[in-house]
C-alpha cells in the first residue's frame, strides 16, 4: 500500500513546495470537498477504506473459494449512500443479523424484508460490529438520485471466515488493489513478491476492476524513495506517470486484479 500525507502550508511553505519537483501543492477543496469539515471528511475517508477492504476480500474469495455461494449468516453492509436514511446509523463492515427481530440468513432475505417495509416506516436492524451487537432504527425514505423509498445500503454475503485488515489511520479507497493482492498472495500457494518489494495503489470494485486514484505522482515518488522494485498503477492514471522520474522503480499499468496477479506471477513455474 502506498500512501501520501497532506498538510496545510503557509505562503512561504507553498513557494518552497512549488520549487520542489517531489512535492505538490493542491487546493484545499481537492482534499476536503466543499461543505465537509475535516472531521466529516475523515469519517468519509474511513468509510471508503472500510468499503475497499470488503470489496478486496469479496473479489479474492470469489477467486479462490466458493464464495458467495458459501457464506456466513447475516448480510454484510458493503456501501452506505451519502444523504440516505441509513447514513450515520449503519456503516460498511456492519453485519446485519436481525431485521425487526427476525433472523437474517442471507442478503436475499435481508433485501426482501427491507423492501416489504412501507415508505416512512422505520426498520430495526440488529447489527454486529467490532465484536459487539446493537440495534439501530432506520426509516425507509428518500435517497439522492433514487426515486423509490430506500434505506440506502448495498449488501453482500458475509465471508465464510473472519478476515481482518489493519489500516491504521489511513483513509480513502486507494488501497483496495493492494489489499486484494496481499490477500490473494496469503490464500494461495507460492509467493507473488518473489523477493521483490511491491508497491501499488488503486481502488477496486466487486468485479475486480481497478479504478483511478488521486495523488499518483506523489505516490510514485514515495515508492521510489522506499526502494520498491515494482509499482502497480491504475491504467486510468498511467498517462500521468509516463514521464515521471521513477529511477529503478518499474511501473506496471493494470486495470483489474487478474492483470495485477498475472504481472506479478513468475514467468516460469518454480522448480
Amino acid at each position: 500500500m502506498t500512501t501520501i500525507r497532506f498538510t496545510q502550508v503557509t505562503a512561504l511553505g507553498a513557494l518552497v513546495a512549488w520549487l520542489d519537483p517531489e512535492q505538490a501543492v493542491v487546493d484545499e477543496e481537492e482534499v476536503y470537498p466543499p461543505g465537509l469539515s475535516p472531521s466529516e471528511e475523515k469519517k468519509r475517508a474511513t468509510s471508503q477504506m472500510d468499503q475497499s477492504k470488503i470489496d478486496a476480500a469479496a473479489v479474492v474469495l470469489a477467486e479462490v473459494t466458493d464464495y458467495p455461494r458459501e457464506h456466513g449468516p447475516g448480510a454484510l453492509v458493503e456501501f452506505v449512500g451519502e444523504g440516505c436514511p441509513a447514513e450515520g446509523h449503519v456503516f460498511p463492515g456492519d453485519l446485519i443479523v436481525r431485521i425487526d427481530g427476525q433472523r437474517v440468513g442471507s442478503t436475499r432475505v435481508a433485501s426482501r424484508r427491507i423492501d416489504a417495509v412501507p415508505a416512512g416506516d422505520s426498520i430495526r436492524f440488529r447489527v454486529e460490529a467490532d465484536g459487539e451487537s446493537h440495534d439501530v432504527r432506520v426509516t425507509r425514505g428518500r435517497c439522492p438520485g433514487v426515486e423509490e423509498p430506500v434505506v440506502g445500503i448495498f449488501l453482500v454475503e458475509p465471508f465464510p471466515f473472519e478476515i481482518t485488515i489493519e489500516s491504521g489511520d489511513v483513509g480513502g479507497p486507494s488501497a483496495g488493489l493492494m489489499w486484494a493482492v496481499g490477500l490473494y498472495d496469503l490464500l494461495t500457494p507460492g509467493d507473488l513478491t518473489n523477493g521483490r518489494t511491491i508497491a501499488g495503489t488503486g481502488s477496486i470494485d466487486l468485479e475486480g476492476k481497478v479504478g483511478p486514484i488521486g495523488g499518483i505522482l506523489d505516490k510514485v515518488v514515495a515508492a521510489r524513495e522506499a526502494d520498491a522494485d515494482i509499482m502497480l498503477v491504475p491504467r486510468d492514471n498511467f498517462d500521468e506517470v509516463r514521464d515521471v522520474d521513477a529511477g529503478e522503480l518499474t511501473l506496471i499499468s493494470v486495470s483489474s486484479l487478474d492483470e495485477a496477479i498475472e504481472a506479478l506471477s513468475p514467468s516460469e513455474p518454480a522448480t
